[in-house]
């Protein structure tokens, strides 16, 4: 669209951004919302179908899947958004500084970022995720160690075409300090696509923290995670295939509604990833 898109008449933002309100709601009251608590075991009610007391069903400890799901939207959306925002910060940071100042920053900067993206990224994470520990916190760290390279390369290839304008030219000609450069000149141009990648990037994101969870390198029981919930559920597939439906089911529509906003937001500023 060659015009900045009205809100109002972008109603798949309007109703995306509705619906990440209500998945932000959920994490934030999951205490008042869940009707149990997710840790409280029954061995009375294992494996429950779903009926009137459970209504997504029970796990093998008879614990409530509804609630788990509930309080899993508070660790695995929290885990994301905290995730996110790191490499955000440290990949812009590193991709701006890199097509900035040049020479041997750049060379550095680059020939890290070209040896971390030679290796498949889930691989490299679940090999830092294994090193550290299996953990969510040393989940995080292990995709971010892999993932903010996407973000310097993008950063300095703005910063480049940037350094080119008419407008830094004469900023350079008048003295402009670098720090003023970065901060009022190009962050600010750069910041929209930069904006957009990290908001699509966001259900992706979320996806690689489920699979660690899923594979063991994450989150750990009794944690009420929801990549971790898939892993205790595949052995039940069959006889209570609750276990992997509702924890699915919760991953699809936060990842589509992460996705539907990074298309919406990309329209609303007319910027192509």
């Amino acid at each position: 669209m060659g015009k900045l898109t009205s809100l109002k008449k972008n109603k798949q933002l309007v109703i995306s951004l509705i619906m990440l309100a209500l998945i932000v709601l959920v994490a934030i009251f999951a205490e008042q919302i869940a009707p149990y608590d997710p840790l409280d075991a029954d061995m009375n009610r294992s494996l429950s179908a779903p009926d009137s007391l459970n209504r997504f069903g029970t796990d093998r400890l008879g614990r409530d899947i509804l609630s788990r799901v509930i309080f899993g939207t508070r660790s695995s959306l929290g885990s994301t958004i905290i995730m996110v925002g790191i490499i955000f910060v440290l990949g812009t940071f590193l991709g701006i500084v890199a097509g900035f100042f040049g020479g041997w920053v750049d060379q550095i900067i680059m020939r890290l970022a070209d040896m971390m993206i030679s290796f498949p990224g889930l691989v490299l994470a679940i090999a830092i995720a294994g090193v550290l520990g299996p953990n969510l916190t040393n989940a995080v760290i292990a995709i971010t160690c892999v993932s903010w390279t996407k973000y310097a390369r993008l950063a300095r290839s703005l910063v480049l075409r940037v350094n080119q304008s008419l407008f830094m030219e004469a900023a350079l000609v008048t003295g402009t300090a670098n720090s003023r450069l970065m901060s009022h000149y190009i962050l600010p141009n750069i910041f929209p696509p930069m904006l957009v990648t990290a908001m699509t990037d966001m259900g992706t994101l979320m996806l690689e923290i489920a699979a660690l969870s899923f594979l063991g390198f994450g989150a750990q029981a009794p944690t009420p995670e929801w990549g971790l919930m898939l892993n205790e559920g595949r052995t039940y597939l069959a006889t209570a295939p609750w276990l992997m439906i509702y924890p699915g089911l919760a991953i699809v529509i936060v990842v589509v509604t992460f996705n539907l906003i990074g298309d919406s937001v990309g329209d609303l500023l007319d910027t192509h990833q």
